[in-house]
């Protein structure tokens, strides 16, 4: 092959697929028997797979039967949790903090949260889960996970005020060392943890950090009905409203779970100066027997994008965004009584864009079109259980698994190739993370790092 023909060869050719796609007015479709070029970690174009036949490549990759879909966003979660996965099961929110996960977390070494981090990145890729919004203790080793393994991330060293100025301080910190780390990969926010957890002089303080150093902030707030309830009863006012009087409704705030929003936060939230938008994982919410869910309904109504989630896997036992998806479609059909909302569509356009837009990467992830990331998935529909196809859509939202998830790429580098991770050992961590297990989750020393007490 001669020098310009190696120079003019796409890095990496995916045909022939069916690709999902968005129009000009964010519709979602569906191009078949199609070919993705890339080049340079970004998709050169979206073309026919005759046309893509005589273009020279470095690496092919066969997708026949199989559909290409933007890398899936978990706008919120704690990967670390993964080692506490079914630790805490069957308790109401207060105990499963204060009884038992807020003692165990006393306990985390650096080590245990590499290790939780390398099996949540195995987890997530295996998922076709591309990029996650972490918010966690001990981030640096989080970050070098993220760097290795090739995953994409938006990381916040979380604090509480009863660490004192240093946690907030080791937040802004961590967020200024590593903010366009791993050739851009990792983005980076402030992370207070919530309003019941950080004082209002902190959530302030925080709020003038992030507009002076131009970076987002990431925290719980509203998770449920009773957290409203209590700071309403306790201060009079909700905790969207404490994060507007703080000043945080003037930053770019991705807000985690907001079950607890109510009527008269919708129009605060509406007049917000800053990028505000919700991360949704409604099997938490199933699991804790909340009454309500995120308003995803009324968010969209006022302009706030709502991105997916699984939270931390303490909580949901999984890192499954496909999974999440399904779930937040039923829960909204369930709650708004409507069969007609939230449709498959609706449901991936959650899932895309509007999970990208929620992590602050709305402009180049969340679709495939020239100039974007090469963020891509391979979902294989020809198992029996995707098998009649009578709308991609729904088959895609209802019907496929996370196991289907064929093929994993981010930044144009293949993670995962018919179904064989490339970038992470999972037997060695889980062996070594068994090994660690007896002392992270002993209980016997009767701290706790918080109290939970709305």
């Amino acid at each position: 092959m001669s020098p310009s023909r190696t120079e003019a060869a796409a890095d990496l050719i995916i045909t022939p697929c069916t690709v999902l796609v968005h129009d000009d007015q964010e519709r979602i479709g569906f191009r078949e028997d199609a070919a993705i070029v890339v080049r340079d970690g970004l998709v050169a174009s979206v073309t026919s797979a005759a046309d893509a036949v005589g273009l020279a490549a470095v690496d092919r990759l066969d997708a026949r039967g199989q559909v290409a879909l933007p890398g899936l966003v978990n706008c919120h979660t704690h990967a670390p949790m993964v080692a506490l996965r079914g630790l805490a099961e069957d308790l109401p929110t207060e105990e499963w903090f204060n009884d038992v996960v807020w003692p165990v977390e006393s306990n985390l070494t650096e080590k245990d949260v590499e290790l939780g981090a390398r099996l949540a990145c195995a987890e997530m890729i295996r998922a076709g889960v591309t990029c996650f919004a972490d918010h966690y203790f001990s981030m640096d080793t989080v970050a070098a996970v993220v760097a290795e393994c090739g995953i994409r991330a938006h990381l916040g060293e979380a604090y509480f005020s009863s660490q004192g100025p240093q946690g907030r301080e080791n937040s802004v910190e961590f967020a200024l060392r590593h903010r366009g780390a791993a050739g851009g990969r990792i983005t980076t926010a402030l992370a207070p943890h919530a309003p019941y957890t950080v004082t209002d002089a902190d959530l302030a303080a925080t709020a003038r950090l992030a507009l002076e150093h131009g970076l987002p902030v990431h925290l719980h707030a509203a998770e449920n009905r009773d957290q409203t309830d209590t700071s309403l009863a306790r201060h009079g006012v909700t905790p969207i409203e404490v994060l507007d009087r703080a000043g945080l409704l003037a930053t770019d705030l991705l807000i985690a779970h907001g079950t607890g929003i109510t009527e008269r936060d919708l129009s605060v939230l509406e007049g917000a100066s800053g990028r505000v938008a919700v991360a949704t994982a409604p099997r938490g919410y199933l699991k804790f027997g909340w009454p309500d869910t995120t308003p995803i309904r009324a968010l969209r109504a006022i302009g706030i994008p709502v991105g997916l989630a699984t939270d931390g896997a303490a909580s949901n036992n999984s890192l499954d965004v496909w999974e999440s998806m399904a779930l937040t479609s039923l829960v909204q059909k369930s709650t708004e009584g409507d069969p007609r909302w939230l449709t498959s569509r609706q449901a991936l356009h959650h899932a895309t864009l509007q999970s990208a837009r929620a992590v602050g990467l709305g402009d180049s992830i969340g679709s495939i079109a020239p100039g974007r990331r090469a963020d891509i998935i391979l979902v294989d529909l020809t198992g029996p259980h995707t098998q009649p196809v009578h709308d991609l859509a729904a088959t895609l939202v209802h019907s496929a698994r996370s196991a289907d998830v064929r093929t994993t790429i981010v930044d144009g580098r293949v993670l995962m190739r018919d179904r064989e991770l490339l970038t992470l050992d999972v037997p060695a961590v889980v062996r070594e993370l068994g090994d660690r297990l007896p002392s992270l989750v002993d209980r016997g020393h009767g701290r706790r790092i918080q109290e939970y007490d709305t």
